[in-house]
């Protein structure tokens, strides 16, 4: 009965932990443009400080993944973490230069950057043998997410956005709290951080490169659209509190696609490719209303086709890699889908964008991303007629080859 009441409390602790991550994740991402335009940098400048992340997880992931598995207590992990994050931040919010935001924000990065990765295995850590589904935690961060954006906003307008760096401390000392709560988990699952063995074997598919590519290509757009969308509602007359709206408009529907797609959507290579290109054509469209939005509340609302076009994205992505390669290589290919998305795509997308915002307006920004998102959809498509015409096969014949080499080694 007390090991129940205490499993109970653990749950609750963790979904506020979720909670609270989730809030101050979306502080830093949603508002600190602002915060470095307020300061003084251009949108150039702005972009690469902002994609700085994605090059710094390179090395941050597979670092703390390492550590995860040996030390084998990822509760003191992700609360090392935290506090690095902490520490890091209010350092960043003392820099009064390009050059020490930079630097700063690559110690930051290594730090913030592997946490959800590194939270979800601590929180699966915690419900494995248990009824609790991971999806029900994922929900109190996506909760976290969105009214987080939305009440930020209005105290930013009200104090200024120097204000930042006390709300973003505060979520994390409050993240700290929920999980220093926590007991040990008794379960750890490992966290996989050397996935790219097979790397070999995954890059000689052609039609998984192909795959790539285009998720490249839509991906771009995605990354500016998440950099400088707050800038932009700044520039049209928007305030703080339009900006928190368009986040949280963004965010609020998400969990609801996700389980849409998870109980409608058929596992089948055509499908799913008939699919992500229906997403990328959404896509196209979201970044021609925004090229061609006049008003704060127009571009906030249009942020409404996040939910479908990013969740969709993500989701049939992350499914139809599983399928496109060969079971004894899936991680490497989940690897190597995510390395795309949120590192190749998540670098050029900030340094591109800013150099666009910069240069030639807000407006040439999303009308390039039109045409990305327009060659990846056109790709998409032809990979869809390809594999419903019967012209491609699943790598089926050389999973079994690999199953049967690993049975044979054994």
């Amino acid at each position: 009965m007390r090991e129940n009441l205490d499993n109970q409390h653990s749950f609750i602790f963790l979904k506020w932990f979720n909670f609270f991550v989730y809030g101050s994740v979306v502080l830093f991402t949603s508002f600190f443009p602002l915060y470095l335009q307020d300061v003084g940098m251009n949108k150039l400048e702005i972009g690469s400080v902002m994609s700085a992340g994605a090059l710094v997880s390179l090395i941050a992931n597979p670092f703390w993944g390492i550590w995860t598995d040996r030390y084998q207590n990822i509760r003191r992990i992700v609360l090392l973490m935290l506090t690095g994050t902490l520490v890091l931040s209010q350092l960043i919010f003392q820099a009064h230069t390009y050059e020490s935001v930079y630097i700063f924000i690559l110690f930051f990065y290594f730090f913030q950057g592997p946490l959800f990765a590194e939270s979800n295995t601590m929180i699966l850590s915690y419900v494995d043998s248990s009824p609790k589904r991971f999806g029900s935690f994922r929900l109190w961060g996506s909760l976290g997410w969105a009214f987080t954006a939305i009440l930020a906003g209005p105290v930013i307008e009200w104090a200024g956005v120097s204000v930042l760096s006390y709300l973003f401390a505060l979520l994390l000392c409050l993240a700290m709290v929920m999980l220093i709560s926590l007991p040990r988990p008794k379960n750890i699952i490992g966290s996989a951080p050397l996935p790219f063995r097979g790397l070999g074997k995954t890059i000689s598919n052609p039609f998984f490169l192909c795959f790539i590519f285009f998720g490249i290509l839509v991906s771009i757009p995605n990354t500016m659209n998440g950099i400088f969308v707050p800038l932009y509602i700044t520039e049209l007359g928007g305030s703080k509190t339009m900006v928190g709206l368009a986040v949280f408009l963004s965010s609020i529907l998400e969990f609801g696609v996700l389980l849409l797609f998870d109980k409608l959507l058929r596992k089948r290579i055509p499908v799913m490719l008939a699919c992500l290109t229906l997403v990328s054509l959404l896509f196209v469209l979201r970044w021609w209303l925004m090229a061609d939005a006049t008003t704060p509340l127009q571009v906030a609302f249009i942020q409404v086709l996040h939910c479908i076009t990013f969740g969709g994205f993500f989701y049939v992505g992350t499914q139809l890699t599983m399928l496109l390669v060969a079971r004894p290589l899936r991680s490497s290919g989940q690897a190597l889908y995510a390395l795309a998305w949120s590192g190749v795509a998540g670098i050029l997308g900030g340094v591109l964008g800013g150099w666009l915002y910069k240069n030639l307006g807000v407006q040439t920004m999303y009308q390039s991303a039109v045409f990305l998102t327009l060659i990846g959809t056109l790709g998409f498509g032809g990979m869809w007629l390809f594999a419903g015409s019967g012209g491609y096969r699943p790598p089926a014949a050389q999973e079994e080859e690999l199953e049967d080499i690993s049975a044979a080694r054994q």
